[in-house]
């Protein structure tokens, strides 16, 4: 693995294009996304207000129903800060809403998703890690190196 750059968050054009699913959702066109995003509704750590965000499950635990995200744009990103100070929040995935509650993932655990992510979806993969700053081999164990550089999350819905 090898570190390229860092991404910088979306601005202009960028932004309006990458905040577009959330206007789906808000048309109850979210199951067009499939299962592979994520419309969280979380609190803004400093206003206290509702923010919301479109982002890629990377990988499902069937077991407790848990969805797994990363922080693309590192532990900068708003929703992330957000919900590391308030884990309370609202996720949707498809049609299916639910409360729930966010809780960082360990190192390892991170790596982990990462490394199963790119055996499920190793072109989406390939992009993703380029898209986040990262050159990797295509080796499992690359992929591994760039999830303990990542901040993942795991949303757990509550009862």
């Amino acid at each position: 693995m090898q570190v390229i750059k860092k991404p910088a968050p979306p601005t202009g054009l960028a932004r309006l294009l990458f905040r577009l699913p959330i206007r789906l959702y808000r048309l109850r066109l979210g199951w067009l996304l499939g299962s592979r995003m994520l419309l969280l509704t979380h609190t803004g750590r400093v206003s206290g207000k509702p923010r919301q965000a479109v982002i890629e499950v990377v990988g499902r635990d069937e077991r407790t129903g848990s969805y797994f995200t990363c922080s693309g744009f590192g532990r900068k990103s708003a929703w992330y800060r957000n919900v590391l100070a308030t884990p309370r929040a609202r996720i949707q995935v498809g049609n299916r809403a639910m409360p729930a509650l966010a809780e960082p993932l360990e190192t390892e655990e991170g790596a982990e998703v990462m490394a199963d992510y790119a055996a499920r979806h190793p072109r989406a993969a390939r992009r993703l890690v380029r898209f986040m700053g990262f050159a990797v081999d295509g080796s499992i164990e690359d992929y591994r190196e760039v999830g303990r550089n990542l901040s993942f999350v795991r949303f757990t819905p509550e009862s």
